[in-house]
């Protein structure tokens, strides 16, 4: 039995099966609802409004009772008042009859801005893939020979290449490919090892694409190989957070729909690649079989997701992958629409947990030659970290949840238009003022009914705790203190609340607010970070950090002393605590561009230490005094003169 189902106020409409849920029927309609939590009825992010009555002109009568019953789970997300204007959980509630659905503007997904510029790193251009111009004699009846032999034979005597193989799919257009170029041509070699093409001496261009598969985002890095310039980036929402904004939910997606679960996980993110491949070569006015190679780098799920290999082991202990080691594929044999005899090299990963991307990391910033202690932390729903020097390197993970991205977060949203990105509270009378994406000025100098504020993102909610914080809201525990007088705060069932943004300054209509809830996922997710940087402290027997390198596209938009206010990190100078942007996405360009950093990224993958947190006693107690503002016991020095000193350590 089909049932009709019109989606407002985009109007997509269409028949769905009977019993699929109506998260699953919008993303079938191309519909996009926030499902933060994958479709596992606990984010609340996927709220929607059940129409009642008839709608002559679209031909339905809509009713809530078409719909499964209502569940507990969705109580927790929904409020007594809400339930009877008919709102739902698109992922809870499944379809028994018609319905009109109103998708309200916060469940609505938004574009995120993605800031992934590749940094200048003056890279050393040795690449994988060259171009060799060669110029032979035809064959004729006093010298008939075989035409491979003579390319192999001109390449052996004008470069000194022997041994060369040939990809089959050349092979069968090589004679073709030499006469159209009258025996005038560049020979394209992959490692000195394989002829991957033939083209006319007349064009010399040579193409590769480093690729970041970030959980959350995907970044394309086209290059030129011969001069190492960065001729065209693109970056996109990865289609895979439809599933879930963490690596565990899309995961169990796996698990629960065998076969068909990782067939969508490796089709879309294979199809994103593909998009970005035309996107950035149609940028330069070249075509997507001119690029060569391909370098890839993302945390050890995304990499599974990639090759389509099965991730359920990764969701199990001992958390074992399914391979370290570099790995090297053909295009073609993936799906990926470069040149069909194009390589496709994936970085080595680390551990169950720490994958290529950190490798990366550790390519690009090279901390493994420093003289100093370094931190390097790379902050998502799962925080990545490499401590060490010269003298030796450990990383860790740790789960700290997808609190800095939005989820579990009362008005929590991605870093879109309309979130709130920056956030300033003035200590002495409580008065806000607070930037939104996508609005050049700060609140305070445009009229309210041109903010338009839907929500927060992460940086904005770094922002906002901090500075209530500072301005004495907030107790060391996290307590707001219903004390302080201001009319900002307000008592609820569940605690007191901070109001960020007043309704008419939004475009929900609604006050935008920072609940005890909201703190208690904050210090979560830091408690977890720092607790984690402690035990590898320990491990190493280092006393205090020197430096502090912050990675990721969200790592770029964090205030750092607002992250060392909160205590993300162990203290240290502020001069010392820096944003690199898309470290990971360097390191594969650096892959991409000098084949010797190949090698060592394997030796870094082999070479540095792991530490599984989950099983060091001493995280458990080092978490719960970091879960304090900046911290329980820990000195913060460097924090003098940012916050009462009553609320330091020192």
């Amino acid at each position: 039995m089909k049932c009709k189902v019109i989606f407002q106020p985009s109007g997509r409409r269409g028949y769905v099966n009977k019993g699929k849920d109506l998260l699953q029927a919008a993303r079938d309609m191309g519909v996009d609802i926030e499902s933060v939590c994958g479709g596992r009825q606990s984010c609340g992010k996927c709220r929607v409004r059940i129409e009642e009555g008839s709608f002559p002109r679209d031909g339905i009568h809509s009713a809530r009772n078409n719909l499964s019953p209502f569940t507990s789970e969705e109580g927790k997300c929904i409020e007594a008042e809400e339930v009877s204007l008919g709102y739902r959980l698109a992922c809870a509630a499944r379809l028994q009859g018609d319905v009109v659905v109103f998708v309200p503007e916060e469940s609505r997904g938004g574009k995120q801005v993605i800031c992934k510029a590749p940094r200048d790193m003056g890279i050393e251009v040795n690449p994988a893939v060259k171009g060799y111009d060669l110029e032979l004699t035809p064959p004729s009846l006093s010298d008939p020979k075989a035409d491979l032999e003579r390319v192999k034979l001109g390449l052996e005597k004008r470069y000194g290449l022997k041994g060369l193989g040939i990809d089959y799919s050349r092979l069968r257009v090589l004679g073709d490919n030499l006469r159209a170029a009258q025996w005038n041509v560049i020979v394209v070699i992959w490692m000195d090892q394989e002829i991957i093409d033939i083209k006319p001496a007349s064009l010399k261009s040579l193409y590769g694409l480093a690729i970041d598969i970030g959980t959350t985002t995907v970044a394309a890095y086209l290059c030129d190989v011969v001069s190492g310039e960065v001729l065209a980036t693109e970056s996109m929402m990865n289609p895979q957070i439809s599933f879930g904004e963490d690596i565990m939910a899309r995961i169990s997606y796996t698990m629960d729909h065998p076969g068909e679960g990782l067939d969508k996980m490796h089709n879309q993110i294979i199809q994103s690649i593909n998009q970005m491949v035309a996107d950035t070569t149609s940028q330069i006015g070249a075509s997507a079989e001119e690029v060569y190679e391909m370098t890839i780098v993302g945390n050890t799920a995304m990499h599974h997701f990639f090759l389509k290999i099965n991730p359920e082991y990764l969701g199990r202990a001992p958390f074992s992958p399914a391979l370290q080691q570099s790995f090297d594929v053909k295009a073609r044999d993936l799906g990926l629409k470069i040149h069909p005899s194009g390589n496709i090299h994936v970085l080595p990963i680390e551990a169950g947990f720490v994958g290529a991307d950190n490798v990366g990391v550790i390519l690009a910033q090279q901390p493994h030659h420093a003289d100093e202690k370094i931190l390097i932390i790379d902050i998502g729903t799962n925080g990545e970290l490499v401590m060490g020097s010269k003298e030796g390197l450990i990383s860790a993970s740790c789960a700290t949840g997808p609190a800095f991205e939005g989820a579990h977060i009362k008005f929590g949203m991605r870093a879109a238009p309309g979130a709130i990105e920056r956030v300033r509270i003035d200590p002495e009378d409580y008065q806000i003022s607070f930037k939104v994406i996508g609005v050049d000025q700060w609140s305070h100098q445009c009229k309210p009914n041109e903010i338009g504020a839907r929500g927060i993102c992460g940086s904005g909610i770094i922002d906002a705790v901090a500075e209530m914080f500072k301005a004495g809201i907030l107790d060391k525990s996290g307590r707001i203190l219903g004390t302080v007088s201001s009319n900002r705060i307000r008592k609820t069932n569940s605690g007191y609340e901070f109001v960020i943004a007043k309704a008419g300054e939004t475009a929900i209509s609604r006050h935008i607010t920072i609940t005890s809830e909201d703190i208690r996922q904050v210090q979560l997710a830091k408690g977890a970070l720092y607790a984690g940087a402690k035990v590898m402290m320990g491990t190493l027997g280092i006393k205090r950090i020197n430096r502090v390198i912050l990675t990721g596209a969200f790592g770029n938009y964090i205030d750092p002393e607002k992250a060392m206010v909160l205590g993300l990190f162990p203290d240290c100078e502020l001069q010392e605590i820096t944003a690199v942007g898309n470290a990971a996405g360097d390191g594969a360009r650096l892959a991409l561009l000098n084949k010797e950093k190949r090698r060592e990224a394997n030796d870094i993958a082999r070479g540095i230490g792991y530490v599984e947190l989950t099983l060091c006693k001493d995280f458990t107690d080092q978490f719960v005094l970091a879960m304090h503002f900046p911290h329980m016991r820990d000195p913060f020095p460097h924090l003098r003169g940012l916050i009462p000193e009553k609320m330091i350590n020192l």
